[in-house]
């Protein structure tokens, strides 16, 4: 599509024309294992689904599009993804990577590819100078996320980018861009060299889907890619790449309203009692505020806090709440609320990167957001606490 084309109508026409069978407007869902082949090797773009599949080139076409990027490559996890791309790493490379970040790619660095003599260090990213000190010579991947998942520490891409662009040995900057998606912020415009993402958080947004994705603007690094998103075959089907595409339609008035809604959730709670901390990038209490207003368009619909109360506090008020689902994952329709050093961080446990019991972190959906905040008014209630 053109350059000057806007996100919005990106995220509509993105994956190409209409079906030029039957002119449906929606691209259908291709649910075939394989293609006809007029001759041996003559056919008209496809051979085997797991190779292609026209419902998951539209969707590659429009994740590529709206990341500005040239390759884009479907998953069947956000997990899966981040292990395509970590296969374009060797024995004896080094991967720098912040100290806050997903488990479960805690758990897929450490618990396998440390294994094949990968070298994974974790240091704090949101001081990015003190943070790119610990490059090594043998630094083959810095891998961020921003904002990282629970504490929502902001990490300056540009100024990654631009400081590894200036070495002999040029280490590869990934970014997964889950949280904030491509409408917020553009990694690769800021010059990274690798976006991943989850679909099945906020691209899909509706919870009825698992994938992931990775995108580049470097043919070599898509080359790769392709070669390993075929040989390994951890490929979505065409049902799932048909629900990310239809969720990535509304991907910007979504991103929208999650933000006004966390915001003012994020306001509500930095006034109770019960909490010691709010966390919330648009919150100037943030210590990279000025870099998440310079950086990202808005500052999500993901909410953090800690309670006074310890985890004991967090579990009542995580299990008293009615409108926050509690429940894994993130970025859908509905809010959800869970405690990460129980759930989704579990891995982290025992290690530098473990998650303070006390923290809550809350998925602030598109209710509307007085029921919402009536909602944890409830929950907090229940603590019984006053100051």
């Amino acid at each position: 599509m053109k350059k000057n084309i806007r996100f919005e109508t990106i995220a509509i026409h993105g994956g190409g024309p209409m079906d030029p069978a039957t002119g449906a407007v929606v691209t259908p869902i291709y649910q075939t294992s394989t293609f006809k082949q007029s001759k041996i090797g003559e056919h008209k773009g496809f051979e085997y689904a797991r190779t292609h599949n026209p419902t998951r080139q539209a969707l590659e076409r429009t994740l590529a599009a709206l990341e500005m990027g040239n390759h884009g490559f479907a998953f069947s996890s956000g997990m899966a993804a981040i292990d395509s791309v970590l296969r374009l790493l060797k024995p004896g490379d080094h991967v720098l990577a912040m100290n806050d970040l997903y488990g479960g790619t805690y758990r897929l660095f450490e618990g396998i590819y440390s294994a094949y003599d990968i070298e994974f260090s974790y240091y704090p990213a949101s001081n990015n100078q003190e943070f790119l000190k610990e490059v090594k010579p043998n630094t083959a991947m810095i891998w961020l996320e921003t904002p990282t998942n629970p504490y929502l520490n902001i990490s300056d891409i540009a100024m990654v980018a631009s400081y590894v662009s200036s070495l002999k040995q040029r280490p590869l900057v990934c970014v997964d861009n889950t949280f904030a998606t491509p409408y917020l912020q553009r990694p690769l415009a800021l010059g990274a060299d690798i976006v991943v993402h989850s679909t099945t958080k906020y691209l899909g947004g509706h919870s009825d889907l698992v994938g992931g994705a990775a995108i580049t603007n470097n043919s070599k690094i898509a080359e790769k890619l392709a070669f390993v998103q075929n040989a390994v075959g951890a490929v979505p089907g065409p049902m799932d790449c048909f629900l990310v595409q239809r969720g990535l339609k509304t991907l910007a008035l979504r991103m929208d309203q999650h933000a006004q809604n966390a915001k003012k959730v994020a306001l509500y709670l930095a006034d109770r009692p019960e909490i010691s901390k709010v966390i919330y990038p648009d919150l100037e209490t943030h210590p990279q505020y000025e870099l998440a207003q310079r950086q990202m368009r808005n500052a999500g619909g993901i909410v953090s806090v800690i309670f006074k109360g310890g985890g004991a506090a967090g579990k009542l008020f995580a299990e008293s709440t009615r409108y926050f689902t509690l429940a894994e994952s993130l970025g859908a329709v509905e809010s959800l609320i869970e405690i990460p050093a129980a759930m989704t961080h579990m891995s982290t446990a025992d290690s530098p990167l473990a998650v303070d019991s006390a923290l809550v972190r809350l998925s602030v959906g598109l209710e509307h957001v007085n029921d919402l905040i009536d909602d944890l008014a409830q929950a907090l209630d229940k603590l019984g606490y006053s100051s």
